[in-house]
């Protein structure tokens, strides 16, 4: 019942609007700053993740998995993480401030997050995961009073005159 609600009630979009633009203002200001900042670098970071990655209460790793990851992959590979990071952010705001792709970015913030989260870092990451969620769950109703509602017709009618024009290749 509420999955129908947050998908398909118009007040409900009203509502996703301003969680969107709340959570489109953080990424796009956190991008932003990232790209205009001069020499963003998440080494730094990640060597603190690594030397002190979460534990439980027994005092071990918890995400033994995610620091290898990070050691093995993100660190040696830094130059394609310092690009990706900071354009994903901003890319992720711009998405959800202008409603366009809304769903896509989301799921991208929410990965983002995530790794933050599994670094280590709270900050408000919850707060973020729990909202996106809700503007991921409500799929294209979070888009609706944004550009998603030309976008994604658009797209829709493309990939279906696509998908036809593959049909008639296959037929004939």
């Amino acid at each position: 019942m509420f999955t129908n609600f947050l998908r398909e009630n118009k007040i409900a979009a009203g509502i996703l609007t301003v969680l969107r633009l709340y959570l489109g203002y953080s990424w796009f200001t956190a991008g932003l700053g990232k790209l205009t900042g001069g020499g963003f670098d998440a080494s730094g970071f990640l060597k603190g993740a690594i030397g002190n990655p979460v534990k439980g209460p027994d005092g071990n790793m918890v995400y033994g998995w995610y620091v290898n990851f990070l050691e093995s992959f993100a660190l040696p590979n830094i130059d394609m993480f310092n690009f990706i990071v900071p354009w994903g952010e901003t890319l992720i705001g711009l998405g959800l401030l202008l409603g366009c792709l809304t769903t896509a970015a989301m799921f991208f913030g929410l990965v983002m997050n995530f790794s933050f989260f599994l670094a280590g870092t709270v900050s408000h990451n919850p707060t973020d995961i729990f909202l996106g969620f809700i503007i991921l769950t409500a799929g294209f109703n979070a888009g609706r009073i944004g550009l998603d509602r030309w976008v994604i017709p658009f797209i829709r009618k493309t990939m279906k005159t696509e998908g036809s024009k593959d049909k008639a290749k296959a037929a004939a």
